[in-house]
């Protein structure tokens, strides 16, 4: 997962770079040979552009930094972190739910994702299976027990079990 989040990244960062180092200087120069540019709003537009990739690209190296930082060892086996795989059943409905934990540039909710700094989250972090957690939320408070686990050093590097 943390591989994946790596590529992804680096993948944007290098399509930023092309476009900061050969599109927008091209667009730039398209601009000034139109003259006057005080007035000129593609130039404009492209410089603002060009500092936003910049700041962009600032951001994402200092994330891939992080990521590099990271300590496998560091992150539990048996209890809910970084990874995890968690299905938990709503102990009033009875009703099961499967989250995966990931970073929040990584979560993709249509698939179930929950960032670690989310309520949810919070709530489930650190927990293992047969523990009931509270899930505070502004309208209401859920129990949450936690019936399977699968880890980030259960999962294998095509995210199946």
């Amino acid at each position: 997962m943390i591989e994946e989040l790596k590529q992804k990244l680096s993948q944007e960062v290098e399509h930023l770079q092309h476009e900061l180092n050969v599109i927008l200087p091209n667009e730039i120069r398209k601009a000034v040979e139109l003259g006057d540019l005080r007035e000129n709003s593609e130039y404009k537009a492209a410089l603002e552009r060009q500092q936003f990739v910049q700041a962009r690209l600032g951001q994402l190296r200092q994330r891939l930094s992080k990521l590099s930082q990271i300590d496998m060892t560091q992150i539990p086996t048996d209890r809910v972190g970084l990874g995890s795989r968690v299905t938990v059943k709503d102990v009033k409905t009875g009703a099961s739910e499967e989250y995966h934990l990931v970073f929040g540039d990584a979560a993709e909710f249509d698939e179930g994702h929950v960032s670690m700094a989310s309520p949810i989250g919070k709530a489930l972090v650190g927990k293992g299976v047969g523990d009931v957690t509270m899930l505070r939320l502004p309208a209401m408070t859920r129990q949450l027990e936690i019936v399977e686990l699968v880890t980030i050093h259960q999962v294998e590097p095509n995210g199946k079990k």
